[in-house]
């Protein structure tokens, strides 16, 4: 009883003695769903904004997370968004771009502002925007992190492969690597969650309910033996909740996979 109501003691001291700071997250799907538990058929119950918040008290935060958007949907909505101006920002993209195989690009793109054709390019526009609204703000990017198979909860002809294979011949950890690559030329920090091994493909989920090709009874298949087995949408969902680890579907973290984004983001902020 001492220990909760010292560390309650802590919060309130902590928020009371920080000024207030308006955090603005930019995000896609994953961001997007902290405000919608709902459509994750409540696998999730807490999001990592909502998660960063609790741990920082002196935190508001904006959420401009918008569900399967990419950065070149960004780029191109960005002076419709109404995003304010912040005191801090996040920008977490980027696996939508690499499963609809947009171009990343080279740093030229985002130096010389080639447009929105390129992951690149996309990024020069938004951080530009952000830097019209608050240019003393900090921006803090955030790669993104590997996926397994994904399934959609709420609809299984939405499903795609992970990213231990290419998609139009780009990996995922390329556009991870261009993130990183705008935040040292920047000076951004940048919070690599794509090599965070903990968040390693083994991890996104303990296994895949699947047919057996030759039984046709269902069994549980670890990776990487379950990326050989087709998947039939109208099966039974390969994702029981016991079959969650870091995400739920494979793509969206779980309760465990926010908590630990929730701690990067937390510690990014709170050292600013």
């Amino acid at each position: 009883m001492k220990r909760i109501f010292a560390l309650a003691l802590c919060c309130t001291l902590t928020a009371a003695s920080h000024k207030p700071l308006t955090w603005v997250a930019i995000g896609d799907s994953i961001t997007y769903l902290n405000d919608h538990l709902d459509e994750t058929g409540h696998r999730l119950t807490k999001g990592y904004l909502t998660d960063v918040v609790d741990r920082l008290p002196y935190v508001h935060c904006i959420n401009q997370g918008h569900n399967g958007w990419t950065t070149t949907d960004f780029a191109r909505s960005i002076d419709k968004l109404g995003i304010p101006a912040g005191d801090v920002y996040t920008i977490f993209l980027g696996t939508n771009d690499w499963w609809h195989g947009h171009p990343i690009g080279t740093w030229a793109d985002y130096e010389q502002a080639t447009g929105d054709s390129t992951i690149y390019g996309c990024f020069r526009i938004i951080v530009n925007k952000l830097h019209q609204l608050s240019p003393a703000a900090p921006i803090i990017l955030v790669t993104p992190l590997p996926r397994t198979d994904f399934v959609y909860i709420n609809g299984a002809k939405n499903n795609a492969y992970g990213s231990y294979r290419d998609k139009n011949g780009q990996s995922l950890e390329a556009v991870a690597a261009a993130v990183a690559d705008i935040g040292r030329h920047e000076g951004f920090r940048v919070i690599d969650l794509y090599h965070e091994r903990r968040l390693a493909i083994p991890h996104l989920v303990r296994f895949k309910r699947l047919k057996d090709p030759v039984t046709g009874a269902y069994r549980d298949y670890t990776y990487p033996d379950y990326v050989s087995v087709p998947f039939d949408p109208a099966d039974e969902y390969p994702y029981p909740p016991e079959a969650q680890d870091m995400t739920f579907d494979g793509l969206h973290p779980s309760d465990k996979g926010d908590a630990l984004i929730a701690r990067r983001v937390a510690k990014a902020i709170k050292g600013l």
